[in-house]
């Protein structure tokens, strides 16, 4: 079942609404793709709060603009790829970037960059406790913990 702002889980009640707003728009957006109303809830909030978190006035202002998320809206869902729920998620550093990186296995795209290592691994355990899956970590010259 989609939601909207006027219909939703009750664990998104205590949000800020225009961060409500993008964990719905999330959430539909995984709906759409096939995810089950157990998985795709934690997971939207996570990356709602990310989102939330991360993003700066002109993009929260421009969200803000945007029409709330309703139960008939359509989503692009060619990049959403459910079968990846399975996989572990994996922190590595980046010699070229000189960042460490999490990225589910299989993925074609990091699911963030970090500058430091306890940062990565955090998002990574986020992700991961979400998915059901595992975190699996290197260290920095590539060698598994």
């Amino acid at each position: 079942m989609a939601w909207s702002m006027q219909d939703y889980p009750d664990s998104l009640k205590n949000f800020d609404k225009l961060e409500r707003k993008k964990i719905i728009d999330i959430a539909n957006a995984l709906l759409d793709s096939g995810y089950s109303e157990e998985r795709a809830v934690p997971i939207a909030t996570s990356e709602g709060k990310e989102w939330y978190k991360n993003a700066s006035e002109k993009e929260l202002k421009e969200f803000e603009k945007e029409g709330n998320p309703s139960k008939n809206d359509s989503h692009e869902t060619d990049s959403a790829n459910p079968d990846l729920l399975d996989e572990n998620v994996i922190v590595k550093y980046d010699d070229n970037t000189e960042e460490w990186t999490v990225k589910s296995v299989k993925a074609k795209r990091a699911a963030g960059t970090y500058k430091y290592k306890n940062e990565a691994v955090e998002r990574a355990e986020e992700i991961a406790d979400n998915k059901g899956s595992k975190v699996v970590k290197y260290t920095k010259d590539g060698k598994k913990e």
